[in-house]
């Protein structure tokens, strides 16, 4: 009997265990697909398998906590809304120009902000981590870009991709001003009697 009710033992732990996993698999599936949204199911769709998409995810996340990612200074700030203003402003006479200048003044910013700008994949996939709502509108607005470089985009395609990129404009721009915010704002921790004394 000793051995059946070891037998038993073994196999319920067992059971437990894997349902432990499985759990614990779901939920980090769930973080990573509440975290990236959309961003998630394109990647999951571009691999073709959830194991192989959610390690890409993880990696992005690990590469990006490494880099020296920072906010826009006040003065970039309003100097990059100034010339997004002048961008949106110019579509009207030269859309393909406008275009232009909205790819550059993207490369400018995120280059500012510490995002490594030498290649579009490596630099969408960056931007996914903190802004993964942006990250199909940068796709769409580049896209959009090279191939108005080949004379192949029409009106509607170029103001698509300035409404695109202003998506990454604004995500940059905020993330600049709620890092104003939250230095400037007192630390909210809840003071104990010692420290209100």
């Amino acid at each position: 009997m000793g051995t059946v009710l070891t037998i038993v033992i073994i196999v319920v732990v067992v059971l437990a265990a894997a349902a432990l996993l499985v759990v614990y698999q779901r939920r980090r599936s769930g973080a990573l697909q509440s975290r990236f949204g959309p961003e998630y199911e394109r990647t999951l769709e571009e691999s073709g398998d959830r194991r192989s998409a959610e390690r890409e995810l993880r990696e992005r996340e690990k590469r990006v906590s490494g880099l020296d990612l920072r906010p826009l200074s006040r003065e970039s700030a309003e100097t990059y809304r100034s010339e997004w203003a002048d961008v949106q402003r110019s579509f009207v006479d030269r859309p393909a120009g406008a275009v232009a200048d909205a790819d550059q003044l993207v490369l400018r910013m995120m280059r500012e902000c510490g995002y490594p700008v030498d290649e579009f994949d490596q630099r969408v996939n960056d931007i996914s981590v903190d802004h993964p709502g942006v990250a199909t509108h940068y796709r769409d607005a580049h896209r959009v870009a090279v191939a108005q470089t080949r004379g192949e985009a029409s009106t509607e395609d170029l103001r698509q991709a300035v409404t695109s990129y202003r998506q990454l404009v604004e995500a940059l721009l905020d993330d600049s001003d709620h890092a104003r915010v939250d230095r400037s704002t007192p630390d909210s921790r809840p003071t104990n009697a010692k420290e209100q004394a």
